[in-house]
């Protein structure tokens, strides 16, 4: 099963969190601003790719990026996958149940997070 880890990421930008999805070698990686288990939809950003080291780390980034802290993490399974939507189930300690992340326009950057606990 691919991990997951949602990173507490206070940085330059302000305190939100960091949604990192084990996708191959890489994590496809999102900003939330909140924390994801709460009962809104809200809009979020994709971020570039980090590297697979930020599912075990903790402390400061580099190039005076703030600092990260682990919120959660565990496994997740794909199931639905498109250009526009992604939906998986988290199994972590804290989030258990369905993310769903649509891009919302034609911004590849621009995206809405929602979250439904089992």
């Amino acid at each position: 099963m691919p991990r997951f880890t949602v990173l507490l990421h206070d940085s330059p930008r302000g305190l939100h969190y960091d949604l990192l999805l084990e996708t191959g070698d890489v994590l496809r990686t999102w900003a939330l601003p909140q924390p994801p288990d709460v009962a809104v939809e809200m809009a979020c950003e994709a971020l570039p790719d980090h590297r697979l080291h930020y599912l075990e780390y903790e402390g400061p980034v580099s190039d005076g990026r703030g600092t990260v802290a682990q919120w959660d993490r565990g496994t997740y399974e794909i199931q639905r996958q498109g250009e526009t939507e992604l939906a998986v189930k988290l199994a972590g300690e804290k989030l258990v149940g369905q993310a769903v992340l649509q891009r919302s326009s034609e911004d590849p950057q621009s995206w809405q997070f929602s979250f439904r606990r089992d």
